[in-house]
């Protein structure tokens, strides 16, 4: 039979540390209860629910968005939810049931971050009170594209130099005589090594090179499909709303690495005691700083766009400073998915 090692925290094996927080954290909601920054719902009557987004309604690919819930008691006192709602209702005295979006436990949507998966949809969030059957509300999601996208791209950084050794200290002087009748000089300190000077940092390689396809999407509002993708890298896709969202692409160069440091000089060892006292050695230099290394150049972007996109090309944005100019091409694109 094979044993295995316990690790004891203040005298309690490890392996029941993931027991002792659910207690601390139960027990933590209790003390906010007690303390009433917090309600039990369970023991409060509630007669209606409404749940609402905090802000604006709407959420896109990626995006995140809080829920408010606002629940009435019978006698019109309203309660709201922790989070954004900056209420005193537990999220955890709910119920979640979510279509096309997720809500995780503190009451925060997220639409997932591929278009493909929520294109035509609409989002639906419905909310109950398990202690309260009965107790409900619902909200439709509309699903918006009218964001600032993003599809950044990055060559690797440089290295980082090597620092310098430190140099060695230089010994102490031998001892002489301070006897008056017979003196004789302490020797000199040995002097100190020079310190060893730092290796160059390595150069950020130039950012990959970048192809985006860019279909559109008939409607009202009309949507531009975009996909990018680079060389090992799957395709992403982007839905964007030109009236008012964009796309921006961008290539850039790895950041040179920082030199490294030079090593400090070894001190000069002490002189020797005696009549006189011995000279103390010299120090060494200390040692060079290494040459940070030089960014990288932006890669290359090519854009392939269907002739239907022309109107609404001023909506994809495209950067790699350094780098080559990005070319553009009209094509026939077929719809990416």
């Amino acid at each position: 039979m094979s044993t295995g090692k316990w690790f004891a925290v203040r005298g309690r094996p490890a392996a029941i540390l993931p027991a002792l927080i659910t207690v601390a954290l139960a027990g933590c909601s209790a003390i906010q209860v007690k303390l009433g920054t917090r309600v039990s719902l369970p023991k409060l009557q509630i007669a209606s629910m409404e749940v609402a987004q905090y802000k604006h309604p709407g959420i896109g690919p990626g995006e995140k968005s809080s829920l408010v819930a606002t629940l009435t008691e019978p006698n019109g006192t309203i309660l709201v939810t922790a989070g954004k709602g900056k209420g005193k209702v537990q999220w955890k005295d709910l119920a979640v049931t979510a279509t096309v979006v997720s809500v995780n436990k503190s009451g925060v949507m997220t639409l997932p971050r591929d278009p493909r998966v929520s294109d035509g949809k609409t989002g639906h969030i419905a909310i109950t009170v398990p202690s309260h059957p009965g107790v409900s509300a619902q909200l439709d999601i509309p699903l918006r594209y009218n964001y600032a996208f993003a599809a950044a791209y990055a060559g690797a950084d440089g290295s980082r130099g090597i620092d310098g050794t430190a140099g060695i200290d230089g010994i102490m002087g031998s001892p002489g005589s301070m006897d008056p009748d017979n003196p004789s000089p302490g020797g000199n300190g040995g002097d100190g090594t020079n310190g060893g000077d730092g290796t160059n940092g390595g150069d950020g390689d130039d950012g990959p090179a970048v192809q985006v396809r860019v279909a559109l999407q008939a409607g009202t509002p009309p949507l531009l499909q975009i996909g990018v993708t680079t060389a090992g890298h799957k395709e992403r896709y982007y839905l964007v709303d030109p009236q008012g969202g964009s796309l921006t692409v961008t290539s850039a160069g790895g950041s040179g690495g920082k030199g490294g440091s030079g090593g400090r000089g070894g001190s000069g060892g002490p002189g020797g005691i005696g009549t006189p006292n011995g000279s103390d050695g010299r120090s060494g230099s200390n040692g060079s700083d290494g040459r940070d290394g030089s960014d990288g150049h932006g890669g290359s972007i090519t854009v392939t766009y269907d002739p239907a996109v022309a109107p609404y090309l001023s909506a994809l944005k495209l950067a790699n400073p350094g780098g080559p100019k990005p070319v553009l091409t009209q094509a026939s694109v077929a719809p990416l998915w």
